[in-house]
């Protein structure tokens, strides 16, 4: 049995035609967030406002017909946002036409990137360390806090380099605009919680939205739209129409071409190689990123992606906006929404287009504190806590790693510097934990002896030498092309002497696609190996194991386990691609899956398994990390394919409102009840309504909500998310045999 949804959407007119209702809805949504986004990426970046939006609109319509993506939504970034301000400050010769030159940079970064698509060069983007690329940006990140702190708090600084900015801040605190302050700290303290209120209603109108509508009574309460000055415990403070935002009336009045004088400086071709490199890096990880978190596992071509991020850059440096990338946080968005083709992207250009001629009268009444807080929250998303305690997770080198990058870049106010001094920063480390002379390690690095062997059953067993870290990817790659569809494959690292993460990366993308095919893929002689952390992509070194020590919580778990004779293993699983066969893990890469504990229900002969997994919810600057006990029960019968969770009176509203789309859920008119508190979905109403019998409803109605999931041959059960303690693991169980028991009596 699989997932609720098997059959991948067309594309072309025939996708079009078949989901055009799930891609506007979706590209609704993607275009609330995307118009004040634009908006603030050009304000951050020192460039007229409308040239954020012209990318946008460019990034929909133009990008969407040639490139390679399927749910990925493209246009201008806040990653971009560093480059853009350096060249800006670069190319400025006193003229009044350094956004001009700019854009002269910008068109001839777009054709670059179509030649690296042309000669097939995404391919290289592996070699480039994870951490590394996390590094660059977090730098952003903090680039983007330190600016627009300022902007939010209303301060004023001239400085042109991140640190000076924090230091400006410092000395400029007394002099914080408290009417520009009051908007600011609203609007953050609403951006941080919009992700923690749980109806889907208020999460289909995005956090930007809510911010920017309701910063609007505040110009009205302070009178933004005459200069003068108001008195604040005794100190006065000026406010006025330069508090809010510029924009033209007419989109036609933001069109500006590009001025090519500059294009025999080197300082013009380093802000071109920046916004190339910068750009194509962000693209290809970005749509390696949505790739992870699109349901129908579909695969971006890169290169094709390349060459439709390149054109639609050329057309937007042409006509005066800002360059182009994939977007994670609208495509996570765009995914969220049910999205289905890449018609999506192309709806949400179109209806930001007609936003800013509708619009544009509203949009001048908004405040740029409002868009400084948006950008101070993406910065600090950016540059979070949780980016550096994820980098740990994976294994203090990759925190190294991480926070080398970021120093580098911060100190250099350089990004290119940042990548190069990273990536020899990465190399060095791996030198000193092969513990090899630094020739040697090269030629394992590049001559390795790793063999691809086909055996007398037909399958093909990988014997992997030497040195397996980024500067391999490229062969690797070569060897997964090789490998036939459909084959058993046998990973064998016994031999290797260090596998980096960015390997093990591949490799979990490799296994994921060769199921697919019908193959599967086992990993074999990583145990011999040093882990630098439990995270399942973590560093390994060749040396002998320490032995682990449970934490108390798992100790209690053992504990328990042992006392009902269940078996326990801390270890954890590399295999967890049967969860992925639940719509709930569909769009939700797993981390990891740990603590297992196995065991049966001997009266009704059915086997379970509780496991704690991490999980993540989106990806790169849109990831959230959770943590949750969930347990698995595999049935000696079929059952429908259903979801079943607890729903609130709002996520009711949304619903129906999602019924448009043929979404619905299902509802039993004799059990109020259970339909006012439980939200019930799948693709056969008819077998559905049959399965759910009135002692069924009745049981479901007495306990706690749970999350319960059949994919027609096994159940998924959860309640938190977050970890069970061992109470609630054994209240679980409790529940799923009440629950098999009256299942089985039909």
């Amino acid at each position: 049995m699989g997932k609720l949804t098997h059959q991948t959407p067309a594309t072309g007119l025939k996708g079009l035609k078949e989901n055009w209702r799930n891609d506007i809805i979706a590209a609704l949504s993607v275009s609330l967030v995307a118009l004040p986004l634009a908006i603030g990426v050009a304000e951050a970046s020192n460039v007229p406002p409308m040239s954020g939006v012209l990318a946008a609109i460019i990034g929909g319509v133009v990008t969407t017909i040639f490139r390679g993506s399927h749910v990925a939504i493209n246009g201008p970034a806040a990653g971009l946002i560093a480059v853009i301000v350096s060249a800006m400050y670069s190319l400025n010769d006193g003229t009044g036409k350094t956004f001009q030159y700019v854009l002269a940079a910008i068109t001839i970064s777009g054709v670059l990137q179509i030649l690296l698509g042309v000669f097939r060069m995404g391919r290289f983007a592996d070699i480039f360390p994870s951490s590394v690329i996390n590094g660059i940006m977090a730098a952003i990140g903090i680039i983007i806090f330190s600016s627009q702190i300022h902007v939010a708090l209303g301060t004023q600084t001239d400085a042109k380099h991140p640190i000076d900015y924090l230091q400006d801040l410092v000395y400029n605190i007394g002099t914080i605009n408290p009417f520009v302050a009051i908007i600011s700290v609203f609007a953050l303290l609403l951006l941080f919680f919009h992700s923690r209120i749980s109806y889907k209603l208020f999460h289909f109108i995005p956090a930007q939205v809510w911010v920017l509508g309701l910063a609007i009574p505040f110009v009205y309460a302070f009178n933004f739209f005459e200069t003068h000055t108001i008195d604040f415990l005794g100190i006065s403070h000026q406010v006025g129409p330069e508090l809010l935002i510029d924009i033209p009336g007419s989109i036609f009045d933001a069109i500006l071409f590009p001025d090519y004088s500059m294009i025999g400086k080197p300082t013009f071709w380093i802000a071109v190689i920046s916004i190339t490199l910068i750009a194509s890096l962000q693209t290809l990880a970005m749509a390696k990123a949505v790739d992870k978190i699109d349901p129908y596992g579909r695969k971006t071509r890169l290169n094709k992606d390349l060459i439709g991020v390149g054109i639609a850059t050329l057309v937007s440096g042409c006509l005066g906006g800002l360059p182009i990338i994939t977007v994670i946080v609208r495509s996570k968005v765009n995914v969220q929404n049910n999205a289905k083709t890449g018609w999506s992207n192309f709806f949400h250009g179109i209806l930001i287009l007609v936003f800013i001629i509708l619009l544009a009268p509203i949009i001048q009444k908004m405040p740029l504190a409002a868009f400084g807080a948006i950008l101070v929250f993406i910065g600090f998303k950016l540059a979070a806590p949780r980016v550096f305690s994820a980098a740990y997770d994976q294994g203090m080198e990759q925190l190294l790693f991480l926070i080398g990058t970021l120093m580098i870049t911060l100190f250099t106010n350089n990004l290119l510097w940042g990548i190069f001094g990273g990536i020899l920063l990465t190399l060095l480390v791996h030198i000193l934990l092969a513990r090899v002379p630094i020739p040697v390690f090269f030629q394992m690095v590049f001559n390795s002896g790793t063999k691809v062997l086909e055996k007398e059953d037909g399958s093909i067993e990988v014997k992997f030498k030497g040195i397996q870290n980024f500067l391999s990817m490229i062969k690797l790659r070569k060897i997964y092309s090789e490998i036939p569809a459909g084959k058993d494959v046998k990973l064998n690292f016994s031999s290797a002497r260090l596998v980096d993460l960015t390997v093990l990366e591949s490799i979990e993308s490799f296994k994921k696609n060769h199921k697919d095919t019908g193959g599967k893929v086992q990993l074999f002689g990583l145990d011999s190996h040093v882990a630098s952390a439990k995270h399942r992509h973590a560093l390994r070194s060749k040396f002998k194991p320490l032995p682990h020590k449970l934490s108390p919580r798992e100790q209690r778990i053992k504990k328990i386990a042992t006392r009902k004779g269940w078996k326990y293993r801390y270890e954890m699983e590399w295999d967890d691609s049967y969860l992925r066969n639940f719509q709930f893990f569909e769009t939700r890469p797993i981390e990891r899956k740990y603590n297992i504990i196995n065991g049966d229900y001997k009266n009704l002969d059915i086997q379970w398994e509780i496991s704690d997994i991490t999980f993540d919810e989106g990806a790169l600057i849109a990831t959230e990390v959770y943590h949750t006990t969930t347990q698995l029960l595999r049935l000696p019968f079929e059952i429908p394919k259903f979801v079943v969770e607890k729903e609130g009176f709002f996520d009711k509203i949304f619903d129906r409102m999602m019924a448009f789309t043929g979404q619905k859920d299902i509802d039993f008119e004799l059990y109020t009840d259970f339909s006012d508190r439980f939200l019930l979905k799948g693709e056969d109403e008819k077998t559905i309504r049959e399965f759910f019998t009135a002692e069924l409803i009745h049981f479901l109605e007495l306990d706690n909500v749970y999350h319960i999931e059949s994919n027609g041959e096994a159940l998924l059960i959860f309640r938190y998310l977050r970890l069970g303690r061992t109470e609630e693991i054994s209240s679980m169980l409790d529940f799923s045999e009440h629950l098999i028991e009256v299942i089985s009596e039909k």
